[in-house]
């Protein structure tokens, strides 16, 4: 198939695009290439992706509607995979615009795009922040998301109620996956697993939250990617016992759903970071701090939506993707 990528220089974009190629499919890749992080590693992501011929890059920001607009109108995508967005849950209290531009403005462009060109499945990026001040675990698709703690969840959550309206009103087939802390080579910088590794191997103190009585449902990039690529495969339906009278929010009247995409296993932060201290084989030195604004103490997926919609099923454990993203972070960076 004919399948744009959005996002693909990011962690994600690039692992879905190369096993995207890897099978016979042709990516175009989108990426505005901003600075939220080192456009350097963006750039080496791309490198890995043009060794493919059936791989062509784009340097488009969402947000740019003409440009949005002319790029569907040249391609005719069969298929869309939309993963660009301003991500990070502290930088959204420090710059919303950003937001807003990116999460709300760029995916309404998204949608107009596979409206107007017959796309024929739609699958983007949500969040497990969307679970944002619940403490019900695991979370589930079948609960209420109505009570984000951060403007990042809040776009997440307006990402699902635009995608609904697209699959109502035009009967666009849109399947949202909310990410579950997805870790492993080629990370980025500012998620948690990259910060710890560079600043153990630099001799300095990691920053560890809420004094480390945090749960995350840690999930390895190659198992996200599997979802990614079987729920792209598994076109979105209407669900013919879906009830007015008690609507479910994962589901639809309209050919929409909505899964989560994680591990299914919590792993306490403190244990995380054992198992990087075991794959660097250095002690870290821990600066204990309460909790941030926008965060969460605890994440847990309940996985068998999507388990039953797709057969998906995690299958990597902690230990072993924190040591192939070490083993990546040290060819890459050195050390």
């Amino acid at each position: 198939m004919k399948i744009l990528v959005t996002g693909a220089a990011g962690f994600i974009g690039m692992h879905t695009s190369e096993r995207l190629l890897a099978r016979g499919d042709e990516v175009v890749g989108l990426d505005n290439l901003n600075d939220y992080y080192d456009p350097g590693l963006k750039e080496s992501r791309l490198a890995r992706l043009r060794l493919h011929p059936a791989f062509r890059f784009v340097k488009l920001d969402v947000a740019d509607r003409p440009g949005v607009e002319r790029l569907f109108a040249a391609e005719k995508f069969e298929r869309v995979i939309h993963l660009a967005a301003q991500a990070g849950v502290r930088y959204s209290i420090q710059n919303p615009h950003a937001y807003v531009d990116s999460n709300l403005v760029g995916f309404v462009n998204i949608l107009e795009g596979c409206r107007h060109h017959q796309v024929q499945h739609l699958v983007y990026a949500s969040s497990s922040s969307v679970y944002g001040g619940n403490t019900k675990m695991p979370f589930s698709e079948h609960d209420s998301v109505d009570h984000p703690v951060s403007l990042y969840a809040a776009t997440k959550k307006a990402n699902e109620l635009m995608a609904h309206t697209y699959s109502h009103l035009y009967a666009l087939p849109t399947t949202g996956l909310r990410f579950f802390t997805v870790y492993g080579p080629w990370g980025r910088p500012d998620m948690a697993l990259f910060l710890f590794t560079k600043a153990i191997l630099e001799g300095r103190p990691i920053d560890v939250f809420n004094h480390g009585k945090m749960k995350r449902d840690f999930t390895y990039v190659d198992d996200i990617v599997e979802g990614v690529i079987r729920t792209v495969d598994h076109v979105a339906a209407p669900d013919p016992a879906f009830s007015s009278d008690q609507p479910d929010p994962g589901r639809s009247h309209a050919p929409f759903r909505v899964f989560n995409i994680g591990n299914h296993h919590p792993v306490e932060l403190m244990a995380f970071i054992e198992a990087i201290e075991s794959a660097l084989g250095i002690k870290a030195t821990k600066n204990f701090l309460p909790m941030q604004d926008g965060d969460v103490p605890a994440t847990y997926a309940d996985t068998r939506e999507l388990n039953a919609w797709t057969g998906f099923a995690p299958a990597t454990s902690v230990g072993d993707g924190v040591g192939r993203f070490v083993a990546w972070y040290r060819a890459y960076y050195g050390g």
